[in-house]
C-alpha cells in the first residue's frame, strides 16, 4: 500500500503512551513496505529522539532499538521534496494556513497519489478537502 508516513505516527511506535489502534495498524501495514516520507522526516525523528533522551523519557538504547525498527521497515525518503519547497509546498502552506513542514507531507501525498497517515490536527482538518488524508 502506498502511503506517506507522518513522523508523529512513527514516533508513537517508540512511545507506548502515544500508540493506539490506528498507529499500530499503520505499523502492521508498513511491515509490508510502501511508505515514503519527505526529506524533513529523518530530522523530525532525530530531533524527537534527542529531546526525549534529554528529558529522560527514553534511554539511548531504546532510541537505538526504535531506529533499528525504522531501518527494517524500508521507508523511502522522497528526494524531490526540497525541489518543491519554494513552489508547491509554499503555496499549499499559504493556502491552508499550514507550516511548510506540514505542507511537505500534503504535497508529497498529493504528488505520489498516496494516503497521508497522520496524527496532525491541522492536516486532519483538511481531510474534507483531500479525502486521502487519514
Amino acid at each position: 500500500m502506498r502511503m506517506v508516513l507522518d513522523a508523529a505516527v512513527a514516533l508513537s511506535w517508540c512511545f507506548p503512551d502515544e500508540a493506539d489502534e490506528y498507529t499500530q495498524r499503520i505499523l502492521e501495514m508498513q511491515k509490508s513496505g510502501g511508505a515514503v516520507v519527505p526529506t524533513i522526516w529523518p530530522l523530525e525523528i532525530a530531533n524527537a529522539l534527542v529531546v526525549a533522551e534529554r528529558k529522560t523519557r527514553i534511554e539511548a538504547s531504546e532510541a537505538g532499538q526504535f531506529i533499528a525498527l525504522l531501518l527494517e521497515l524500508g521507508l523511502r525518503v522522497d528526494a524531490a521534496t526540497s525541489t518543491q519547497a519554494l513552489g508547491e509546498i509554499r503555496a499549499l502552506a499559504r493556502a491552508h494556513g499550514l507550516s511548510a513542514y506540514d505542507a511537505a507531507y500534503l504535497e508529497l501525498a498529493e504528488r505520489r497519489g498516496a494516503r497521508l497517515r497522520t496524527l496532525d490536527p491541522d492536516l486532519l482538518a483538511l481531510a474534507g478537502v483531500y479525502p486521502w488524508i487519514e
